[in-house]
């Protein structure tokens, strides 16, 4: 069977919650029977940030917390691809958090996957948006005295149309999460509680498997008001599994709709075609 998973040596400390994340990824594409060039990557920078190094596909390689604007025009360009944003916490909700809350909004149809380990990995261990309160790090060696931000219950709030926790603890379901995520037409929110080894000696794997459960058969997803309370569960008890689920109109549809055409770029034309189309259109 053909594997996304390329040879190239991985750079990350053993026992990183990274390595089964990447695993779980690389193996519900093969099982979605997707091709390598029908899928992109896209990320910013840290250690998470380089897991479509190690994936057979498309990758975009960019600036620290733009991966999803990048993929949004991707996508965009070229509805036909799979495209898959993916970075770290600090990545995506520190220098990213714009981006994402403008991206629940649009509903572009790409895939949010977000390792999040609780710190800053790459450069050493600095509290990141989601690191608990009292956190010590090397740079708030008294404890960081910020609230830890909650990505699941802003996009519950803000309506996003998918939104999921997976814990790479739990390979199986981490990988049928992914496999939602990205079959689900629209913006899919998956935030991955992803141990950092050698920077967070709090939220280690010991620390999550003895709080997290899968949500039961009986969850009702497409209860806003429900999948709220749920996002905010946190500390003895973390639930995983698909958190909510809101089937809404995506971006470039509605766009498409106002042009009155299926696509933003026809291929037998130009962006400068394109551009003197659209200016005679305002005179």
């Amino acid at each position: 069977m053909f594997s996304f998973r390329n040879q190239l040596e991985i750079a990350w400390c053993p026992g990183c919650g990274n390595f089964n994340l990447l695993t779980a990824l690389s193996e519900a594409l093969v099982e979605l029977g997707l091709k390598p060039s029908q899928v992109v990557l896209v990320s910013g920078i840290g250690q998470a940030a380089k897991a479509p190094h190690y994936i057979q596909a498309n990758v975009f390689n960019g600036l620290h917390g733009r991966s999803i604007p990048v993929a949004f025009g991707i996508q965009s360009v070229n509805p036909e691809l799979t495209v898959i944003a993916e970075s770290g916490d600090g990545c995506m909700y520190g220098e990213g958090g714009n981006h994402l809350i403008h991206a629940i909004r649009r509903n572009p149809n790409i895939t949010v996957i977000v390792h999040d380990n609780q710190v800053y990995g790459l450069t050493k261990g600095q509290a990141s948006p989601t690191s608990e309160a009292g956190f010590v790090s090397k740079t708030q060696p008294l404890g960081t005295v910020s609230e830890s931000f909650h990505p699941l219950a802003l996009a519950v709030s803000q309506n996003a149309s998918f939104v999921a926790r997976g814990f790479a603890g739990d390979k199986e379901e981490l990988k049928s999460i992914f496999k939602q995520a990205i079959q689900w037409k629209g913006f899919s929110l998956v935030d991955v509680l992803q141990p950092c080894v050698t920077f967070n000696r709090i939220n280690t794997f010991g620390w999550y498997k003895s709080r997290v459960y899968s949500l039961p058969e009986d969850y009702d997803p497409e209860d806003q008001v429900g999948a709220f309370k749920i996002s905010l569960e946190w500390g003895d008890k973390i639930p995983t599994g698909i958190i909510y689920r809101h089937s809404k109109p995506i971006f470039s549809d509605l766009v498409f709709e106002k042009l009155g055409r299926k696509e933003f770029l026809n291929p037998t034309r130009n962006y400068q075609s394109i551009f003197e189309d659209e200016k005679h259109g305002f005179e």
